[in-house]
């Protein structure tokens, strides 16, 4: 039987398997010898040892599409980071980590802005203008009355996606009106580990609909980037690679580098003035980073 892996705590692993349910398994000795470890995400095959319980045992992996080291997950179509567009206000800085993370990462990201509710037209339309030349899909929605859901649904159909973003910024009411049974897990692991309440600290995949369904993520404060040398972090910033012919040095950094293509479109609007901001503040913050 072939399922996939929603949750793991405690050295158990839930198998959600499409029309059955979701089988709580553990992992054969085979994976602990080969140091390979089971991870949300994974495709899976299980030998069911009892089907009225629900329990089984993992006997093989699946190869992996990908596998994301933050949050620690397998096989993820995209990204969707969610902020809000006000209260709290959204913290670029950070919104611009998530998306370098992503791109180390090659995980395409669509950026979603909850709460649109609560500003003006033209506030939205700042906050389109700065992601705008980046290329990343925006979509503008409020969890409180119930917009751009079919947007979201739409972009989630048929991935695996995982969600990221702040706490505070409504992440918990989108994904609840995604899936109304995700805040009490899912069926039938609610049952199965009422004994830890310390689960939220975990990934899990929450089932939508068939071949769907999103990985939950605890919310981040803060975010390091990990892995990245100051000299490659352009390669993450998209909007640049247009520009970079026109840069007069081969590597040009485009900060203190003269005629370089990208501060030329910064000067003539094309280049986000927060987006380039926040990448001279993290380029600086990897320059003079402790190297181990």
């Amino acid at each position: 039987m072939q399922g996939k892996i929603i949750k793991g705590i405690a050295g158990f692993y839930y198998v959600h398997v499409e029309e059955t349910g979701v089988f709580e398994c553990k992992a054969k000795g085979i994976f602990r010898k080969e140091k390979i470890k089971p991870l949300v995400g994974d495709d899976v095959e299980i030998d069911v040892i009892d089907s009225e319980e629900r329990t089984g045992n993992i006997h093989k992996i699946c190869d992996r599409k990908n596998e994301l080291i933050r949050p620690a997950v397998a096989n993820i179509d995209q990204a969707l980071v969610i902020f809000a567009a006000a209260q709290p206000k959204p913290n670029f800085n950070l919104l611009d980590r998530f998306l370098v993370s992503m791109e180390q990462q090659q995980i395409e990201t669509i950026i979603c802005f909850n709460k649109q509710d609560l500003v003006r037209a033209e506030e939205l339309e700042h906050l389109r203008k700065i992601y705008k030349n980046c290329g990343y899909r925006l979509i503008f929605a409020s969890a409180r009355e119930e917009t751009g859901m079919g947007e979201l649904r739409k972009v989630l159909e048929h991935k695996t996606t995982t969600v990221a973003g702040p706490s505070g910024v409504g992440k918990s009411s989108l994904v609840n009106l995604l899936q109304p049974k995700a805040g009490m897990e899912t069926g039938a692991i609610s049952e199965k580990i009422a004994r830890g309440k310390h689960t939220t600290r975990h990934s899990q995949l929450i089932y939508i609909k068939e071949q769907t369904y999103i990985v939950d993520t605890p919310g981040f404060s803060s975010m390091y980037l990990t892995g990245v040398e100051e000299q490659e972090l352009k390669l993450y910033f998209r909007e640049f690679q247009e520009y970079e012919p026109a840069c007069r040095f081969l590597g040009c950094s485009h900060i203190h580098e003269p005629d370089c293509g990208v501060k030329q479109a910064l000067a003539e609007g094309k280049i986000s003035p927060v987006r380039y901001e926040d990448y001279v503040m993290l380029y600086e913050e990897l320059k003079h980073s402790r190297k181990y």
